[in-house]
């Protein structure tokens, strides 16, 4: 799925920066609509191409309007979210979550063991500790970082189909879909898009997850750490496929002459430091996010690993610096 960076790029994917959103449209046809929301603390953008305006705006407008309805639902930020409630009550006995959200929360599970825990819903008190999130950043001791860890693990999370509810057996744990929300998102939004007849628009998320609907050429860009330039890694041509980047510089601190990202890995309970960028390509824009922070966890060797699980994907490392 490679091609070269030319004069048909029509869009550029810079990985968690946050610092400029999407995008370069080079040479996309005069007949588009372009619409745009926050939500999911990142701007989300969207280009529908066809000749009924009207039509498009219509489509591309429910399909952001079901990205802000699952922000509302998913964000652990938001005091009335779903997720807000599980978190708070899901210790102290079963909460019952509707069929959508608790197959998402199924799959969740499934996919952290899958990818050797390297992708874990329950890092949400890691998350807390560091002060990822909250802007509120801090560098734990060990010891804190080993209590924290016992909460950490799907195995926390219990799940009962029949009733669709979900509890944990331990106080403490916490869900963030950080990894995996913003793809899921992407993935029902395009649903709407298809089910309206829409066959060519693009949606990313942040600049870091898209899907492409037809065929779009877009860059896979690395930010430079000491300025606000971004260097272009590689060229994918996608096609009705989904697109996700990972890095640790999307939010970052220093302490002590230390750096340290907001990806962090859920067996260790440190931050990422290995690898400076993974993406990664394939069918669904809910499996690309998970499977771009997991790459960036372990690294260019799970390549192989990860494409003898997880047919019809494919990705790329980057070292850092």
């Amino acid at each position: 799925m490679s091609g070269t960076l030319d004069e048909t790029l029509t869009a550029v994917i810079l990985t968690g920066s946050q610092k400029r959103f999407l995008v370069l449209y080079a040479l996309v046809s005069a007949n588009v609509v372009k619409l745009s929301t926050v939500a999911m603390a990142c701007r989300f953008e969207l280009v529908l191409e066809g000749d009924e305006p009207i039509r498009l705006r219509s489509a591309g407008e429910e399909a952001l309007s079901e990205i802000e309805r699952l922000d509302a639902q998913l964000s652990r930020f938001r005091p009335g979210s779903d997720i807000s409630w599980i978190n708070a009550h899901a210790s102290a006995g079963p909460v019952k979550v509707e069929p959508l959200l608790f197959g998402l929360l199924e799959l969740a599970c499934k996919l952290s063991n899958a990818t050797d825990r390297a992708f874990d819903i329950t890092v949400g008190s890691l998350m807390r500790l560091w002060g990822f999130g909250e802007s509120n950043y801090n560098v734990p001791s060990a010891l804190e970082i080993a209590e924290t860890c016992r909460l950490v693990g799907v195995e926390h999370i219990i799940l009962d189909s029949r009733t669709h509810t979900v509890r944990f057996d331990l106080p403490g744990v916490e869900i963030d879909l950080g990894a995996i929300g913003k793809g899921y998102a992407v993935d029902r939004a395009v649903e709407l898009l298809r089910s309206a007849g829409i066959r060519r628009a693009l949606l990313h998320g942040g600049t870091s997850t898209a899907f492409a609907l037809g065929e779009w050429k877009v860059g896979i860009a690395k930010a430079r750490a000491a300025n606000d330039d971004e260097d272009v890694v590689e060229s994918i041509v996608l096609r009705d496929c989904a697109l996700s980047v990972s890095a640790p510089h999307g939010r970052l601190f220093e302490s002590e002459g230390h750096r340290y990202g907001h990806v962090i890995d859920p067996r260790t309970g440190m931050p990422v430091a290995h690898t400076g960028l993974a993406a990664v390509w394939g069918p669904s824009a809910t499996y690309c996010d998970v499977l771009s922070t997991a790459l960036l966890i372990l690294g260019n060797d799970w390549i192989s690993q990860m494409k003898s699980r997880f047919p019809g994907y494919d990705g790329l490392t980057v070292p850092p610096g």
